[in-house]
């Protein structure tokens, strides 16, 4: 890190670490019979419990001097006044607009753009109570039951996400399925249980030229067209597209094309028209009340002290593990599995936002960046990966997610599911030292010789740090809250380390070299002569194994 300021707020923090490593974590709740209180934040009815992470008053005060060196408020409120904090697209980034229910102006070069935002809003949930009215029907007059959101990254994962996780606020009967990757059977086996007359497609390109997206939305067509004819064209798809030459060409009519603006980026976008497929699922009414939990967080995230201020202390411990800790990884565990598809949500958008390695002004950076992010619902994560969490040579906090009661799902399943998430947060900071195992190992029987073999293996070091978001239930609101929570911890981490969020280079080249290597996977007579050995070699196999 190039700033010196930064660097000698860091080096302060260095040094607490290796004070605060002489104690462990249940010392700190010895110490103080507050701790729960001293060490959580509420938003409404959400709770943010850090209280089991190893820190104290103290760590915090320097974290808080870590974010002031490095102009934390200040760099968040050029974020929400429109400044081009995307400084190597030379873009805003203000998808806090498209959730702004305060009623009051964002300019973006000087612009007004909420009266657009406002219009496209109302242009798009129009549609989508169209099509749950059934107003709007296929081309053999049918209703139209099943919506297929065809899409890739941001287009995709978004509101895949949130369809599952709102489900319980679907209207019955109508299904919405979400196909993104070019693999083939991806889009075939989705296609193959549905009906071409009750069906409908909406393709999310922002240029309408994603390759994945333009593949599969060819293929649907010509499912289409071979069912229906095509006339039915126009009947059965919709578009999220800022090229309405390219969707006109397509056969999708102008008033079933929906935009967004080039200050929203693609894992910003689900608060967009990007998020049509889940308006029809759940009902305007329901998406706005998801637009008006990010809003809750936007307005919480611009005023409260950094001390109360939710995203800004997930933000700051998320540096304090990553860069004074050093914990290469991020665990997120929903206990709910309606949120299966959250964590794989939050890899994007924290890897593809902070996974950097230059700084703003273009120099490399000099400390870690972006953690590996990764989770599956509890209890099912239990049984899979929890066993490198407790006992694993590499320490990775966790994020556990969990409501207070179910939404439409039984209550003594409930129970069970919620003492799971405790159990678990309890287990990775308590540990269990190999005295207290012998003590077991003894009150079992165990003979002396077999508990001295087994005694080591019931080790846990314990100490490993975990914060809990506690709700009442997973409604629209609480799912905007949350995502808008990691939207914006994810900001104030790439504050600190002086990189862009906005941008995502790394996933250029990849293409680049796909558009150049498929011709050559197509033409079997293709000359691989100026390919690397390995690619020149895998293709010529494949060319043995498969056409």
């Amino acid at each position: 890190m190039n700033r010196p300021e930064a660097a000698a707020a860091l080096a302060v923090l260095e040094a607490h670490r290796l004070e605060i490593s002489k104690k462990r974590t249940l010392d700190l709740f010895a110490e103080d019979p507050r701790r729960f209180q001293n060490f959580s934040v509420r938003l409404d009815d959400l709770l943010y419990d850090f209280s089991k992470n190893r820190l104290t008053r103290t760590t915090l005060g320097h974290l808080f001097d870590l974010a002031r060196v490095c102009h934390l408020e200040k760099r968040r409120d050029a974020l929400f006044s429109g400044d081009k904090v995307n400084v190597t697209e030379k873009r805003a980034a203000l998808h806090m607009a498209l959730r702004n229910f305060s009623g009051q102006a964002i300019h973006v070069d000087g612009r007004n753009v909420m009266p657009d935002v406002l219009a496209e809003r109302e242009k798009f949930l129009a549609f989508a109570e169209a099509i749950r009215s059934g107003r709007f029907v296929g081309a053999t007059g049918e209703r139209l039951t099943d919506v297929v959101n065809i899409g890739i990254g941001g287009s995709d994962l978004g509101p895949a996400m949130a369809a599952r996780a709102l489900s319980p606020y679907a209207a019955p009967g109508l299904n919405a399925h979400f196909v993104s990757n070019v693999d083939g059977s991806d889009l075939g086996d989705t296609l193959r249980r549905l009906d071409p007359a009750r069906t409908l497609f909406i393709v999310s390109s922002k240029t309408f030229t994603t390759q994945e997206t333009i593949k599969n939305a060819d293929s649907a067509r010509r499912w289409l067209v071979g069912a229906l004819g095509e006339a039915a064209v126009p009947h059965h798809f919709a578009a999220v597209s800022t090229r309405l030459d390219k969707v006109a060409a397509f056969g999708i009519l102008p008033d079933r094309v929906f935009g967004f603006w080039d200050w929203v980026g693609g894992r910003y976008s689900m608060w967009s028209a990007i998020g049509l497929s889940l308006a029809i699922l759940i009902g305007a009414e329901h998406f706005e009340e998801f637009l008006r939990g990010g809003f809750d967080v936007d307005q919480h995230f611009r005023t409260a002290p950094l001390s109360e201020n939710i995203p800004a202390l997930m933000g700051l411990i998320g540096v304090w593990h990553r860069n004074i800790w050093g914990y290469p990884a991020q665990a997120v565990i929903p206990y709910d599995q309606r949120l299966a598809r959250f964590p794989a949500y939050l890899q994007q958008l924290d890897m593809e936002s902070n996974g950097k390695s230059v700084q703003l002004d273009g120099e490399a950076v000099t400390q870690a960046t972006g953690p590996i992010i990764f989770g599956e619902p509890g209890t099912n994560g239990q049984h899979a990966f929890f066993q490198l969490l407790h006992q694993g040579t590499e320490v990775t906090p966790v994020d556990f997610i969990v409501a207070a009661e179910p939404t439409d799902s039984d209550a003594g399943h409930h129970v069970l599911l919620f003492a799971n998430c405790l159990a678990q947060s309890e287990a990775l900071m308590r540990g269990r030292s190999e005295e207290e195992a012998r003590q077991i190992l003894q009150a079992q029987g165990l003979p002396g010789a077999e508990l001295d073999a087994l005694a080591p293996h019931k080790v846990f070091s314990g100490d490993r740090p975990s914060s809990t978001f506690l709700y009442r239930k997973l409604t629209p609101r609480t799912l905007g809250r949350l995502v808008a929570l990691y939207e914006h911890k994810v900001f104030v981490e790439s504050v600190i380390w002086n990189i862009n969020p906005f941008d995502q280079w790394g996933v250029e080249l990849g293409k680049e070299l796909c558009s150049r290597l498929a011709p050559l996977v197509s033409d079997q007579a293709a000359d691989l002569s100026r390919l690397d050995g390995s690619t020149a070699g895998l293709i010529a196999a494949r060319r043995t194994l498969g056409s």
